[in-house]
């Protein structure tokens, strides 16, 4: 069975959606068949990977709202292994037409139930608010993988996304753990970045990665090509992170594996 990780954070600009396509894409050339799902109305995920969201026909809204099959939805990409569910602005209304479902959280996870079967790691790019699309998302993961910035604000709003967790976790999905905080936007030079990294490692500790992501102009530049950093620039920095952290995943989830 494949494993869902929701990549997630209310608050914006902290690296969620690069972190999901370049995770996807990494676990995928390391021979992991992975599946993207864009949960985010803005559609980045989507237009990063080199799709244009507007032509677009059948996208997660038609999954989770007409009963369209996830395999006439789910896309290839240029990177072998890698797949992705794209997203469309009509994700938007997908909030206000859940509101009068039966069942209304739980319906992306019963949307995936398949999917599990075929994917090894299924990646859950969520939106930067805490609706009914995230709370699906949530409810259908394995594990929530959080993506903290190095910068003043870091800690600013991440109680706030553990107490969500903590309800998910009693009301919805027993099952959810945290996959860990990734540290991203790391600029060694900064001595801001280094207090950000000591104070997140001193107050959550074994939650977080060991990889940290660094600042990397090919990182921004990749999404404007419609590619994955390493589709981009194997050899930049950005590339090797990336690629370091899918390695962690995979070490922590075959480790915990052997163990049970």
């Amino acid at each position: 069975m494949g494993k869902i990780i929701a990549i997630a954070n209310q608050k914006g600009g902290v690296g969620k959606t690069t972190t999901s396509i370049n995770l996807a894409a990494s676990l995928a050339a390391l021979d992991k068949k992975t599946l993207l799902i864009d949960a985010d109305p803005q559609a980045n995920s989507t237009s990063g990977c080199g799709l244009d969201p507007k032509s677009i026909k059948v996208t997660l809204y038609e999954c989770m709202l007409q009963d369209i099959k996830l395999d006439d939805a789910i896309v290839e990409t240029e990177t072998p292994n890698f797949h992705i569910l794209p997203s469309h602005v009509d994700l938007v209304g997908a909030e206000i037409e859940l509101i009068n479902q039966e069942n209304r959280e739980t319906i992306l996870k019963e949307t995936l139930a398949d999917a599990k079967t075929k994917y090894d790691y299924i990646i859950i790019d969520c939106s930067p608010s805490l609706g009914l699309i995230t709370v699906n998302a949530l409810t259908a993961a394995d594990s929530i993988l959080v993506p903290v910035q190095c910068e003043y604000f870091a800690l600013e709003g991440l109680g706030k996304l553990l107490n969500t967790i903590k309800i998910v976790q009693k009301r919805l999905n027993t099952n959810l753990t945290i996959e860990g905080l990734l540290l991203t936007m790391y600029d060694s030079r900064l001595r801001l970045s280094n207090q950000v990294v000591e104070e997140v490692r001193t107050h959550f500790e074994s939650l977080v990665f060991d990889t940290i992501i660094h600042r990397n102009s090919k990182i921004s530049e990749a999404p404007s090509y419609g590619k994955p950093v390493i589709a981009f620039d194997i050899d930049s920095k950005g590339s090797l992170n990336y690629l370091q952290l899918a390695q962690e995943v995979i070490n922590n989830n075959e480790s915990v594996a052997t163990s049970n």
